[in-house]
């Protein structure tokens, strides 16, 4: 199955926007990440339904199984997910303090680099641990 790369953010006035990073003029957006990522579905059933003969860009994999790979921006991510995990939770599994994970969700300061890599570890950790968990 082809897995194919897209990314999820939130504009300035709060809509998302869902877009293929290999062709970003295959998008969607809505007023949650979970709908902009249906209306990039439905774009590209559009396109797979009008065939490389019509559609202006066609992407081999439409031809295929794919599946998304997500990619977030730190902000949007946290944002997404505030109501789930807490800025306190994620700072706690990161390693980073709760403040500071705040003002990356909030918008009033960009982590570095080797920050996002903590954030994604933590998460992908957290992850591991709830596939594994069993009542």
């Amino acid at each position: 199955m082809k897995q194919v790369d897209i990314t999820i953010c939130m504009a300035s006035d709060g809509t998302y926007s869902a877009y293929c990073n290999d062709h970003p003029a295959l998008f969607g957006m809505g007023n949650s990440a979970a709908s902009a990522k249906q209306s990039l579905e439905e774009t590209l059933r559009l396109v797979k339904e009008d065939g490389p003969e019509v559609a202006a860009i066609y992407p081999s994999w439409l031809k295929e199984q794919y599946s998304f790979m997500v990619h977030w921006d730190v902000k949007t991510m946290l944002e997404y997910y505030s109501g789930i995990i807490t800025p306190t939770a994620i700072g706690k599994m990161a390693g980073i303090h709760p403040k500071q994970i705040w003002s990356y969700m909030h918008g009033l300061s960009k982590p570095r680099r080797a920050q996002i890599v903590k954030i994604e570890n933590a998460v992908h950790r957290l992850g591991r641990e709830l596939v594994n968990t069993a009542f």
